[in-house]
């Protein structure tokens, strides 16, 4: 009877012991993890905290003083429930080795006689997504980690919604054919988009006619036609309205010609891009070579940069097929052609750098349509 009563004693001052030690008061450990000196409760809460270690004889005093410490915390789940089984690593820098335990049934963890100072722990479970703890434990202390939710790993899968390219260029097509510098004057063949759909031979020849056909362009021949006749050039069409007339048709010849040749047949038969593209960065200097360029480098079809066949071809081509509508007096065969074809480049280049550094503030309706760079 009287070992029994010996053994319920111990038993109940064993737990009053217990008991007297979960009721010291609790104080956190400052972000990041760093133990406090101050005893506290070995309770999990939503901050890291320090158990005061009682003297052991299972822990040892290292040779430089200092006792290791230990380090605890407990994993759950999205709903709150224990996870059992949870691989919890720790590692410390400048260590490649790496300790390693399981969760138990209360989804409690321990690591014991752990030297003092920084360390990390990564916390996996099958089929939840894992999550790192940094912190640091202090000499002869227990650093108590934040509880660890692991939450369900989803696998994210990346849809492209997009249109198919022959639809993406109709509407780039669309857009474009409504950016007007100043609000009036087109700006058609320019593409704010650096990886724009390709043209087809359709869109191609859409795109050329619009250009020809705009009434800014039917204006702005007129009013070249006007001045070759103050000038009186192609004397031969005489004056008055007729003579009008025919250097109007000239006129427009030249610009449709041109417009056709190098923006729609050449680049449909070569596959080539008839037009301007971009480049809106970069010095002052590099942008207006890159513009300059662009009479004689293009991008193809397949969107690599390329010699513009298209644009000095559709020149000379130009030129030739006008030499054979002006008035006798005014052809003066290969000599000619040659000076018209350099002539319309150097026009092409000076348009090119008119479409870098000043139409884009004067286009409010510039296409971004599809862009995927600034």
């Amino acid at each position: 009877m009287r070992s029994t009563k010996r053994n319920w004693a111990f038993k109940v001052r064993k737990w009053v012991l217990l008991g007297l030690s979960l009721s010291v008061p609790v104080f956190a450990c400052s972000v990041p993890l760093l133990c406090q000196q101050t005893p506290v409760v070995a309770e999990l809460g939503t901050n890291p905290v320090m158990l005061q270690e009682t003297a052991s004889p299972t822990v040892g005093q290292k040779a430089d003083g200092q006792t290791p410490g230990n380090i605890r915390g407990r994993v759950v789940d999205q709903s709150g429930a224990n996870i059992t089984g949870a691989i919890v690593t720790l590692t410390r820098e400048g260590q490649s080795s790496s300790q390693e335990v399981e969760s138990d049934e209360e989804g409690q963890f321990f690591f014991f006689n752990i030297d003092p100072g920084a360390f990390q722990l990564t916390i996996t479970s099958e089929g939840l997504a894992s999550q790192t703890v940094s912190g640091s434990v202090k000499a002869g202390e227990t650093c108590v980690v934040p509880q660890v939710t692991l939450v369900v790993a989803t696998q994210v899968t990346e849809v492209r919604v997009g249109l198919p390219p022959a639809e993406l260029a109709e509407l780039q097509i669309e857009d474009q054919e409504k950016q007007r510098a100043f609000g009036f004057v087109p700006n058609f063949y320019v593409s704010y988009v650096g990886d724009a759909a390709p043209l087809s031979p359709r869109l191609k020849f859409r795109l050329a006619w619009k250009s020809a056909s705009d009434p800014v362009t039917l204006a702005g021949v007129g009013f070249l036609a006007g001045i070759d006749q103050a000038a009186d050039r192609w004397g031969a069409y005489g004056q008055g309205v007729q003579g009008y007339a025919k250097r109007y048709g000239a006129t427009y010849a030249d610009v449709f010609g041109a417009t056709f040749l190098g923006g729609a047949v050449l680049p449909s038969l070569l596959k080539q891009d008839p037009r301007y593209f971009y480049k809106g960065t970069g010095s002052k200097l590099s942008r207006i070579l890159y513009a300059i360029s662009n009479s004689v480098i293009c991008k193809g079809d397949n969107g690599r940069w390329q010699p513009n066949y298209s644009n000095v071809l559709g020149s000379f081509g130009a030129a030739g097929i006008a030499n054979l509508y002006y008035p006798a007096a005014d052809r003066r065969g290969a000599a000619s052609v040659v000076s018209t074809a350099l002539i319309r480049l150097g026009e092409t280049s000076l348009a090119a750098i008119l479409q870098e550094l000043v139409f884009p503030r004067f286009s409010p309706k510039r296409s971004a349509r599809g862009q995927s760079q600034p």
